[in-house]
């Protein structure tokens, strides 16, 4: 965490600088301070909004982990199936999330279920291929010793390859928990009345550009927070793996 706090300074600093050097307008680029100013007023708004978005990325978060698991289990068990879905995952990531969430929103209607499916979408693709990955890299000498038991397929990837492709699930969760807050603010463009991404929209068109940088700020901390999260599950993990 203290790791961030320098970066972080030298952002403010830099952006501050910015401001005081150029003198551009508070509804341009309002200064670190105003932005500050606007989270102290605006507490129960952010807090309000973000506690929406926050239920969309833990939903989609949940269900892309879950989804992107079993996929990434069922490729690796069935090598055919593995050819076949392979080139349709790298072509799901070609379609721009921007196209796909008025389509979720036609689909899923204006509620949280088309932002949970448009963040859903950004979390299951890292999740399968680094899971995928880790399953297919599993250690030969734990698969050739389940061989010498005479484990069964399905033994084998439950005892043996899923334990030991764990860190590679945690490792696309912790990739995934950084782009799931961007896919959820994108649903609430495209159609809300309630999240972080809709109180953006709401506060640029009445030139509240200090309430919009606020909430960037609070969902760049969202993000960043998932982000220690994950690496701090997948730390555990790797210290389990060595015992």
């Amino acid at each position: 965490m203290i790791r961030w706090l320098a970066p972080v300074a030298a952002i403010l600093l830099l952006w501050q600088g910015v401001v005081g050097f150029t003198g551009l307008p508070p509804y341009i680029l309002p200064a670190p301070l105003r932005v500050t100013a606007a989270i102290r007023d605006n507490a129960g708004l952010l807090a309000s909004h973000a506690i929406v978005t926050l239920g969309e990325i833990a939903v989609a978060l949940v269900l892309g982990a879950l989804l992107g698991a079993a996929t990434a289990v069922a490729l690796a068990l069935s090598p055919p199936l593995r050819r076949v879905a392979e080139p349709l995952l790298v072509l799901s990531q070609a379609i721009p999330v921007f196209a796909l969430a008025p389509i979720f929103t036609l689909w899923f209607g204006y509620g949280m279920e088309s932002k949970i499916a448009v963040a859903l979408i950004v979390v299951y693709f890292p999740v399968t291929a680094s899971f995928l990955d880790a399953l297919l890299r599993t250690p030969p000498t734990l698969v050739r010793l389940a061989g010498v038991m005479q484990a069964r397929r399905w033994t084998m990837m439950w005892h043996v390859q899923i334990p030991a492709a764990l860190p590679g699930l945690l490792s696309g969760l912790k990739i995934a928990a950084v782009y799931a807050p961007i896919g959820a603010v994108i649903g609430e463009w495209v159609g809300a009345s309630r999240g972080l991404g809709y109180l953006m929209l709401l506060a640029n068109g009445r030139a509240r550009t200090d309430l919009m940088f606020a909430a960037v700020l609070l969902i760049a901390v969202i993000a960043v927070g998932l982000h220690l999260a994950t690496g701090w599950a997948a730390r555990r993990m790797m210290e389990w793996q060595e015992r």
